[in-house]
């Protein structure tokens, strides 16, 4: 019976006797194929096995990839045959300058680097740092800061801890012709040197700003919430001492009038933006939950009863009040802080 015609092409090898190839050739075909990939890409076994999910088969695959590493990264040859065959897959051209590894005024073009105190220990499961000794406090701000500032002088009388009360009724953030807090904030600094910085400061706030080299913003978009937010963390900056002192931003509990709360609600969310880069050293507590949870709201339960926490204005907290927040401020200081 005749066979069907053979159109692999494949008969001209045997006709050559090339076909057939015994197990010694075989062994040593891939023993040779073996040899030359750990010479010119060994490292890649090696990451192919850490990208490995745990198990035999990552331990097998690094069982050969650690040694074929090893080699390869004592040999030439592996950058060698990457070169002469890029031209196979082109990469697209990157900027070196802009890789991680590169110095961050390279790499950055104006984006700050994170730094190890952008992160609360706490925030990420770290061991908290021991507690310092406290010795200044500086309790300032605007009106807000009062009676605050009494409340804690008046807690830790006797606990040898100087509390510095140095409120600036009438100010603000934004409002820079009655005292400039970028100024101020450095002059506290030099005059007392504090351990750790309390502010209250938001009652006088909704002014137009004008950022460095650019024209005047009005409240309160994200624009003005940039700027007002830069401000603040200038003054965290200096508050901060390099991380010789902590820094307390007390955000604002709600007033009662509807067009003072869009201000207060883009004040508290420029707070907690300016505080991201020292998490480490910044503590931001947020009065919202506790004295207006679900708005605004002249009284709340304090010591089991009833109490008015707010003073005739809606704005200000009064004595008992101030008391409830000064309980909050030093629960945090204790944290923190031995005294």
């Amino acid at each position: 019976m005749a066979q069907p015609p053979d159109d692999s092409l494949m008969n001209r090898f045997d006709e050559h006797g090339l076909r057939r190839f015994t197990a010694r050739q075989a062994v040593a075909a891939v023993g040779l194929a073996a040899l030359l990939l750990v010479l010119f890409d060994g490292g890649s076994i090696r990451t192919a096995g850490e990208r490995m999910g745990p198990g035999i088969g990552r331990d097998l695959v690094l069982l050969v990839g650690r040694p074929a590493g090893w080699i390869a990264d004592r040999l030439p040859l592996e950058d060698a045959a990457r070169h002469a065959t890029a031209w196979l897959s082109p990469d697209e051209p990157l900027d070196s300058a802009a890789r991680f590894g590169a110095a961050p005024a390279a790499a950055s073009r104006g984006t700050p680097p994170v730094t190890a105190a952008a992160f609360d220990p706490a925030a990420i499961g770290a061991p908290a740092p021991p507690r310092r000794p406290l010795h200044r406090l500086l309790v300032t701000g605007d009106s807000l800061s009062t009676p605050l500032d009494t409340e804690l002088a008046r807690a830790l009388a006797g606990r040898h801890v100087e509390v510095i009360r140095d409120p600036h009724l009438g100010t603000g953030i934004s409002k820079s012709f009655l005292v400039d807090w970028g100024q101020l904030s450095a002059a506290q600094v030099r005059r007392h040197h504090p351990d750790a910085v309390v502010v209250f400061v938001g009652a006088n706030e909704g002014f137009p700003m004008t950022p460095p080299g650019g024209h005047a913003v009005s409240c309160c978009g994200a624009d003005w919430a940039a700027v007002y937010a830069n401000r603040l963390r200038r003054m965290t900056e200096t508050y901060r001492r390099r991380g010789a002192a902590r820094v307390y931003w007390i955000t604002l509990p709600l007033p009662r009038d509807p067009a003072r709360q869009r201000i207060s609600r883009v004040v508290n969310a420029a707070i907690e933006v300016a505080a991201e880069p020292w998490r480490a050293d910044v503590r931001v507590l947020d009065t919202v939950p506790t004295f207006t949870p679900h708005g605004y709201r002249d009284a709340m339960p304090v010591g089991g009863r009833a109490e008015i926490v707010r003073r005739a204005d809606g704005i200000h907290l009064n004595e008992v009040g101030a008391r409830v927040l000064a309980g909050m401020v030093l629960s945090q200081l204790g944290q923190d802080f031995a005294y």
